[in-house]
């Protein structure tokens, strides 16, 4: 089941990291973002609205593939996923958070930053690995070199991603999704910039042509 989760990451490949504090704006913020073609969100676990914010997303917008953002404990695997999340997303790895995550059937998506963390998720079973903070780490160059010795594991960037630099990532055999928050900032979403955030969604997804 986590196989075809994973597939379906790889296969919206953009994963757009929202932060959101109002869960009024939520229902324009899904529409605007599907309407941009994004098919898959991240939605951290940074403000109280979060685990409503998925919950609606997972029930109202089925043409997108929900995940959760920050989940930091076991608790936190257990709330998301009984609001519906179907992915979890943390900024480093911890076997009881992946342990449980895939034990409710979500595809835990664990962060590393170094060779050593990539051999702990392989020996935990996992290809797919959030790599961050990407940019501070090396950026593409890095996720390159990871990929010599660990050529099974696939990575999403987060960290630092940007217009700007997304292509770089997009470009790697060794990358399944990007992932970032440039094409719906926190800022845009408080001010109900949806048209920006369509038309940046729009562009994101025309990066991912040099697939």
């Amino acid at each position: 089941m986590t196989d075809s989760i994973a597939a379906a990451v790889a296969s919206a490949g953009i994963v757009p990291v929202l932060v959101i504090d109002d869960e009024a704006r939520g229902p324009q913020l899904f529409a605007a973002l599907s309407e941009g073609g994004i098919r898959c969100v991240e939605i951290t676990l940074r403000t109280q609205a979060a685990l409503a914010l998925i919950e609606l997303a997972a029930r109202d917008f089925p043409e997108l593939l929900v995940g959760a953002g920050t989940v930091l404990s076991v608790g936190d695997v257990d709330r998301v996923a009984d609001a519906g999340a179907r992915f979890a997303v943390s900024p480093g790895f911890d076997d009881a958070v992946v342990a449980q995550s895939a034990a409710r059937g979500m595809l835990p998506v664990p962060g590393v930053a170094t060779a050593s963390e990539v051999i702990r998720a392989r020996a935990a079973g996992l290809s797919h690995l959030k790599f961050f903070p990407a940019e501070p780490l090396g950026g593409a160059a890095a996720i390159s070199a990871l990929s010599g010795p660990f050529a099974d594991v696939r990575f999403m960037p987060s960290g630092g991603l940007t217009a700007a630099n997304a292509a770089a990532y997009v470009e790697s055999p060794a990358v399944f999704a990007i992932s970032g928050a440039w094409m719906a900032t926190r800022k845009m979403i408080a001010e109900s910039d949806w048209a920006t955030i369509t038309r940046l969604s729009r562009e994101a997804l025309d990066t991912m042509g040099t697939r």
